[in-house]
């Protein structure tokens, strides 16, 4: 255990100091922050379309926002046209405001205020504020979750693949210029096959960490995170420990496919089949972003390693069952496991092989 801690201590302390990993780190905060401040940027002013029933229109305060006002005969045609989308919410008989699902906190505030201003007659007189009521199912949060959902299923993917050749290319490198032969003199195969993944994979969460952090902080700065949906903690806990599962089984494959070959030429080659089946589970998490209740995503969600980008995709898109996390999780850890067993011995009996490219077929029949 001790050669592989070795191992990864080494990978780590050597790739986090090269000028790529550090300017590329850099690169992709900026891109994080400016995404998170664009809505703020580029978005034009907030615009309201109100009703009335039986009621005055109120004289809200917010010279930014844009505001059309509509009159209703009775609540059943304000009910109708907000579920209509006609009308974000309406005020009825003065007392209480209708919406679909839960009313914009900033609206609501304005509708409150301006409320209260227009009834208090004197001092000391308490105005009782006015009810909100929804008449619909709550949607508040439903593009914002598509939102974060799409972004994640991006960022997964480019992770995932990135880290995964970088595995990849190492294994070749190492095997190519012989210091595989010097490192396994000091430590077992499984230890440095172990400690490579383990330490490249610790620079993917720090990756993964660092654009989390600053989305969500840039955010909060902004403002666009008041539209977030609560449990944003358990959303980014779930993408890394999704991350986790899906980069062991992809980086374990990755390791036992480059040890076949010892020429960094070879490696696109010889890792087809892994980033096909990488962009099929990246294909089936995006479709689960517009379709995270559908047949399909559900039980791709279950199904690894398809599970690794599509349940974390759709933890953020809908509110998921524990029992069905619970279950995928459980059944990735399996196929993470069973890749680590046939990866080590593939990578075993492969990687001092050098010169020509070594066949699978003849790895795994080895004894």
């Amino acid at each position: 255990m001790s050669g592989m801690m070795l191992v990864a201590r080494r990978e780590i302390t050597t790739r986090i100091r090269t000028r790529a990993f550090v300017i590329g780190l850099l690169v992709t905060i900026v891109l994080v922050g400016a995404v998170a401040f664009a809505p703020k940027v580029f978005g034009g002013p907030d615009s309201f379309t109100l009703g009335t029933v039986n009621s005055q229109k109120l004289p809200l305060q917010d010279p930014g926002a844009k505001i059309e006002w509509k009159s209703f005969p009775d609540e059943a045609a304000a009910k109708k046209a907000v579920l209509a989308g006609d009308a974000d919410a309406v005020l009825v008989d003065g007392t209480k405001v209708i919406s679909d699902g839960e009313l914009d906190s900033k609206l609501a505030v304005l509708l409150q205020s301006a409320n209260r201003e227009v009834k208090l007659g004197a001092a000391g007189v308490k105005i009782p504020p006015l009810a909100l009521e929804s008449v619909g199912q709550d949607t508040r949060y439903q593009s914002a979750r598509t939102g974060i959902a799409v972004v994640l299923v991006v960022l997964l993917f480019m992770l995932l693949i990135g880290q995964a050749m970088m595995v990849a290319m190492g294994v070749v490198e190492e095997k190519g210029s012989r210091i595989v032969e010097i490192l396994l003199t000091s430590v077992r195969p499984w230890q440095l096959l172990g400690g490579k993944i383990i330490g490249l994979g610790a620079l993917g969460l720090i990756n993964l960490s660092a654009v989390l952090v600053v989305g969500l902080t840039a955010s909060k700065i902004s403002g666009t995170a008041v539209d977030f949906p609560p449990g944003m903690f358990g959303i980014v806990a779930g993408v890394l420990a999704w991350f986790v599962l899906g980069y062991a089984f992809f980086a374990t494959l990755a390791a036992a496919l480059s040890s076949l070959v010892s020429r960094q030429e070879e490696v696109s080659n010889v890792m087809s089949p892994l980033t096909m089946l990488i962009m099929a589970s990246y294909f089936a998490a995006f479709y689960a972003t517009f379709q995270p209740t559908g047949t399909l995503a559900q039980v791709l969600s279950f199904i690894p390693p398809f599970s690794s980008m599509v349940m974390p995709v759709r933890m953020a898109a809908v509110d998921v069952p524990l029992w069905q996390v619970g279950v995928a999780a459980v059944l990735m850890l399996v196929a993470v496991a069973g890749v680590l067993s046939i990866g080590a011995r593939i990578y075993q009996r492969a990687v001092l092989r050098t010169g020509a490219r070594v066949k699978l077929s003849d790895v795994l029949r080895a004894r």
